[in-house]
């Protein structure tokens, strides 16, 4: 996170995520991901690799131009609850960090990569595309710090339905500190619109523990209203409140069919891009069984 290029943190993350892969006991979980997919009964043995065999013991076949080419949309939330960090850095940076990694590593498998950024209302779009210097306006746009103040997750879910008509990859990237009682519906139009959805949930270590030891002026940095808080007294029912808030998003996501993900901004992360990756497959396997 200490490094300014965000493109250069994005590629580094990418590259020590498959030098990891290669000396962990999941090789075979990026072999997956570059050109091959595991062998699968039904189909054709014509297409394994045998010398991939030789090396991993396991059965894989080259994949095709249409199982490999896939359009996503990063939808970053840039509202001002996101520049909120207890850390050297903050939950906007962070954000950008990740949908900027995902970006890079989808565009080097040559999926078609886009961005929508929002607050209350829809900040910046960049379609989904894969072509030389598209890569560059994507970290550009993410580069930009937010600018908005309150969060609105209707308008971007909404809007997103209505640009892209062709089945894709959604992955939402919020701190979803705004009512959840749009997010079932909109959520819904977009599984219903036949695409994927991943909701990365972003929060602060601070913001999950609230282990702040004295009472202390906090300042609503949406409302911009000052709260005198002693923290010993609101800690108890600040958690059950908070931890009902997670529960509700955790549950709305499920019952819809779409991925949740809880990240603290302390997560490495190469660790959010493996679980970007499991989905990934884990999905794919559902769809081949059914």
């Amino acid at each position: 996170m200490a490094i300014r290029n965000l493109e250069m943190r994005a590629r580094i993350v990418v590259e020590g995520f498959w030098n990891g892969m290669h000396r962990s006991p999941y090789h075979g979980f990026s072999v997956e991901f570059t050109e091959y997919r595991q062998y699968t009964p039904g189909d054709d043995p014509r297409y394994l690799d045998w010398r991939l065999y030789a090396r991993t013991d396991r059965y894989y076949i080259k994949k095709f131009e249409d199982e490999t080419n896939l359009r996503c949309h990063l939808l970053v939330d840039g509202s001002r609850s996101m520049t909120y960090g207890s850390l050297p850095y903050t939950k906007a940076e962070y954000a950008s960090t990740l949908a900027a990694t995902f970006g890079y590593f989808l565009h080097q498998q040559g999926d078609a990569v886009g961005v929508l950024t929002f607050d209350e209302q829809i900040r910046d779009y960049l379609p989904a595309r894969h072509r030389r210097g598209h890569l560059r306006q994507l970290m550009l746009l993410l580069e930009k710090p937010p600018a908005g103040r309150s969060t609105d997750l209707t308008a971007p879910l909404r809007r997103i339905v209505e640009l892209v008509r062709k089945r894709g990859l959604m992955v939402f990237i919020s701190d979803l500190l705004a009512p959840l009682a749009t997010l079932k519906q909109n959520i819904g139009s977009l599984v219903a619109s036949g695409h994927e959805v991943l909701l990365f949930h972003i929060l602060d270590p601070a913001e999950l523990k609230f282990d702040f030891s004295k009472a202390t002026l906090f300042l609503d940095v949406e409302s911009e209203r000052d709260l005198y808080i002693d923290p010993a007294a609101a800690r108890k029912e600040y958690l059950r409140k908070f931890q009902a808030h997670l529960a509700d998003a955790r549950q709305t996501c499920e019952h819809l069919g779409a991925t949740y993900h809880l990240l603290s901004t302390e997560t490495p992360l190469e660790i959010a891009l493996f679980d970007f990756l499991r989905s990934r497959m884990q999905r794919a396997k559902r769809v081949r069984r059914n």
